[in-house]
């Protein structure tokens, strides 16, 4: 497994996505400054607490089904991690979360309004970076924004009375997370030059995989005892917030679960019962069935992969879908 988090098998492939990552490194501390002294610092505040750079990296592979080392590639990767981490600021101050990435959150530190502020100038900045890649990529930067905020509006909303809580959960998803990460992939096809086969192909791609990956989250929150997400296991379930197992388990109507299904109908603000909500939900059926699901999604994901062009990319995406099925346990 190489630093990216991609088991890598070709070196020059690697290396290549290494250099890219590091441009893109390069081109994200320069967008994010600003002559503002206090600007420059609360927009570097997330950038440099870390991150897997996850849709950066997807950019780069999905870019080496064309031309890789187009000048907008690494730009195009820019604009998507800005576009991800302004979302950050706003989720933070909707979610009152005090710690982000390790680091206190804009919020805690700066108050609400100028996390939100600072999210904005991101928005900002990555619209000023888009509109150098040409009107297409605007129009697929605006809808995916789109996505993201109706996603939220969905999110804190709630589902309607007479939905299907799983079902809104999984658009949620597919909105806030799905979406941008197929962005990531047909931007980087879009601008390497990929055919739109290519193109629509590793943007379907992009979705199921961005989902799995969330919601695999969701299990290894359960699962795990620790969390490699940076948040503490039983976060979730501690502040009511609905995944993947807790839906399906609550959906239920095994007579065994009708202990769990009361702990999880609210916030587990004890921390004997969140404890025994952890304990009861690890041996549930809903924790087989939830993993069950990514792995559809993972293999769907591949299925789609056997469209593309055989190199070493492909194999490295291949990989990455086994990565994701794997760590569910």
């Amino acid at each position: 497994m190489s630093g990216l988090g991609v088991p890598f098998t070709d070196g020059a492939l690697e290396a290549r996505v290494q250099a890219g990552i590091g441009e893109i490194e390069r081109q994200l501390a320069i967008a994010v400054d600003s002559p503002e002294a206090f600007v420059a610092e609360a927009a570097a505040h997330l950038l440099n607490a870390g991150g897997k750079r996850f849709r950066p990296l997807l950019v780069m592979l999905a870019a080496e089904f064309g031309d890789q080392a187009h000048a907008d590639v690494p730009r195009a990767a820019v604009v998507v991690e800005l576009t991800h981490l302004a979302t950050l600021y706003h989720d933070d101050v909707m979610d009152e979360a005090s710690m982000r990435r390790g680091a206190p959150s804009a919020n805690s530190r700066w108050g609400n309004s100028v996390a939100i502020l600072v999210g904005d100038y991101l928005f900002a900045q990555a619209s000023d970076l888009v509109s150098d890649l040409g009107p297409e990529s605007v129009r697929i930067q605006a809808r995916t924004f789109s996505r993201l905020v109706q996603g939220q509006i969905r999110e804190t909303l709630g589902p309607a009375e007479g939905d299907d809580q799983l079902e809104h959960y999984l658009s949620v998803v597919a909105d806030k997370t799905g979406s941008l990460i197929a962005t990531a992939a047909r931007l980087g096809a879009k601008m390497a030059g990929a055919s739109l086969d290519v193109q629509d192909t590793l943007t379907e791609f992009g979705e199921r995989i961005g989902a799995a990956f969330q919601l695999s989250d969701d299990i290894i929150d359960i699962a795990s005892e620790t969390d490699d997400s940076g948040k503490t296991p039983g976060t979730d379930l501690r502040e009511g917030v609905p995944t993947l197992p807790t839906l399906l388990a609550l959906r239920s109507t095994d007579g065994d679960g009708e202990r769990l299904r009361s702990l999880l109908a609210k916030p587990l603000t004890d921390d004997a019962e969140l404890a025994e909500a952890i304990t009861l939900l690890r041996v549930h059926p809903a924790m087989d069935e939830a993993r069950a699901y990514v792995r559809a999604e993972t293999d769907a994901a591949q299925v789609l992969l056997a469209k593309l062009p055989d190199n070493a990319a492909r194999d490295a995406l291949q990989a990455l879908c086994t990565t994701v099925a794997t760590r569910l346990g």
